[in-house]
């Protein structure tokens, strides 16, 4: 890693001024390799004429590329590593980092869908930008990041940086609605407050943020006021939370996406007043009702409604990042259980499908007939899946099966270490350290 780092001092030595002249190829602008910025250092060492220095993600020897407040440089990492062997040609990673020309830090680009809808891109340009990541739902004690991200705010710090270096380039947040509406008509300004130093520390670690939001995961936290909402008014207030994250949001590189809410259903019949909550699963309620009565509307309907609602709040704000909304697998339009969310009849209304699928043993097939049907003309990330009901064999064959249909998916991380997890003798940290080394081992 050590011959990045000296591209990174080298280029350093041109960041000072933002009136010399880019450097947009090898060799500079006339190919010659020379600058006509005069005034340049013609010696560096570890600390003279260093402007900032920064730990890429792997060697490189190619030439910085400067374009206006940019740097550009590549670099590669698992294979031929100076120092470490030459290694497994399997394992070569190739990285592209944009940094801020000014200090260095890390400068991510824009996500967008393409322009065939069946997948991300990088803007400006069109790099595929595929989703690897995590779910950050809570820790190992049950906790959502909500109820410590105050209190212990280096623990969310240590936990993105490990999962940086464990491979993920998103990381799915769960924003409880409780957490950021005081009331009907007024958020949280000390929680936004703290979104805000959470945007940062994903742009500072590149890690882009799926922000989910309306979770009402622990009944106990829920206000009495919410519940008591009528349908209207109910959504009306959803419209503000996301429309007071959005406004915090919509400045961020860092954000890949809004999820409406995880796991919303529209009920097949009448539910009880205040009874908007699915069964609990591990103590938490993750299935949501948008609606108490469909009142023989379509339910498609109504989630369509839904979604344009809580869309055009957002849209009021932010006009570019990408909505989604966390469907069940059994969203789809066929006979037993359903959503109301059928795909093909809310898709238009959306940027990009998510499902949350976990396979079953002997199953793995089925599941992928699932998924398939997800593909409706928008691109569809498993936004939720975990080797929870088969072995690691059989999740591996499914992710790996997946990639026809999906474009990108995202696990589970606890915030507990490799070391800490290899150290324990129980069943479910053996679970988890097994996903945890297929997923680094399959980082792309």
């Amino acid at each position: 890693m050590r011959l990045a780092l000296l591209f990174a001092f080298f280029t350093s030595s041109f960041a000072w001024s933002q009136e010399s002249t880019d450097w947009p190829q090898f060799r500079g602008p006339t190919s010659n390799g020379v600058s006509p910025a005069k005034g340049l250092p013609t010696t560096w060492t570890e600390r003279e004429n260093i402007a900032w220095k920064i730990e890429t993600p792997g060697s490189g020897t190619s030439s910085p590329i400067m374009l206006g407040s940019k740097i550009y440089l590549t670099c590669y990492s698992g294979y031929n590593v100076p120092g470490r062997g030459r290694g497994n040609m399997d394992e070569l990673k190739l990285h592209l980092v944009c940094l801020n020309r000014a200090d260095g830090k890390l400068m991510m680009p824009r996500i967008r869908v393409n322009e065939k809808k069946t997948g991300f891109v990088l803007m400006p340009g069109d790099t595929p930008f595929v989703p690897w990541g995590f779910n950050y739902d809570h820790d190992a004690k049950g906790r959502l990041i909500e109820d410590y991200w105050e209190a212990e705010w280096p623990k969310v710090e240590t936990d993105f940086r490990t999962m940086k270096k464990l491979g993920a380039n998103v990381v799915r947040v769960h924003l409880q609605l409780a957490k950021f509406m005081d009331s009907a008509d007024k958020p949280n300004a000390k929680n936004l407050d703290r979104l805000t130093t959470l945007l940062q520390l994903a742009e500072d670690v590149g890690i882009y943020l799926d922000l989910t939001g309306l979770g009402c995961y622990h009944k106990a936290d829920v206000p009495a006021w919410y519940d008591e909402l009528t349908e209207e008014k109910r959504w009306e207030v959803q419209a503000r939370f996301w429309s007071s994250i959005a406004n915090r949001c919509k400045a961020s590189p860092a954000v890949f996406c809004y999820d409406l809410m995880n796991e919303p259903v529209v009920p097949g019949g009448p539910r009880k007043n205040g009874d908007w909550l699915g069964g609990a699963f591990g103590g938490k309620h993750f299935v949501q009702f948008i609606s108490l009565d469909s009142q023989k509307r379509p339910r498609p309907d109504v989630a369509r409604k839904w979604i344009q609602q809580l869309s055009a709040a957002i849209r009021k704000e932010d006009k570019d990042h990408l909505i989604t909304v966390g469907l069940v697998d059994w969203s789809l339009d066929r006979p037993g259980l359903t959503s109301g969310f059928v795909p093909e009849k809310i898709a238009d209304d959306l940027d990009f499908l998510c499902v949350h699928l976990y396979p079953e043993k002997g199953k793995v097939n089925d599941a992928l007939e699932t998924l398939k049907r997800f593909q409706v003309g928008k691109p569809v990330v498993i936004e939720e899946t975990f080797p929870l009901k088969c072995s690691m064999e059989e999740f591996s064959e499914f992710v790996e099966g997946s990639k026809k249909h999906a474009s990108g998916v995202i696990g589970f991380y606890w915030g507990e270490s490799l070391d800490e997890l290899r150290k324990s003798k129980e069943f479910r940290d053996a679970i988890v350290l097994g996903w945890l080394d297929y997923f680094t081992k399959h980082a792309r």
